[in-house]
């Protein structure tokens, strides 16, 4: 298994158990607040180069 395919099944697994712990709303929130928050504390050339590697090239 890919480390992404890890990753995801570990994000899905930590959303379930949210939804089954926290009201809808609340587990909702943390699943979009957390990784929004990650991302606003990275500076600027940290954000740059995590946009530049999550682009696919068009493989010409």
């Amino acid at each position: 298994m890919s480390t992404r395919a890890k990753v995801a099944t570990g994000g899905v697994v930590a959303g379930v158990i949210l939804l089954w712990l926290l009201p809808f709303w609340a587990a909702v929130l943390v699943m979009v607040g957390v990784p929004a928050a990650a991302y606003l504390l990275l500076d600027p050339s940290q954000r740059r180069k995590l946009r530049r590697v999550s682009r696919k090239p068009l493989g010409r």
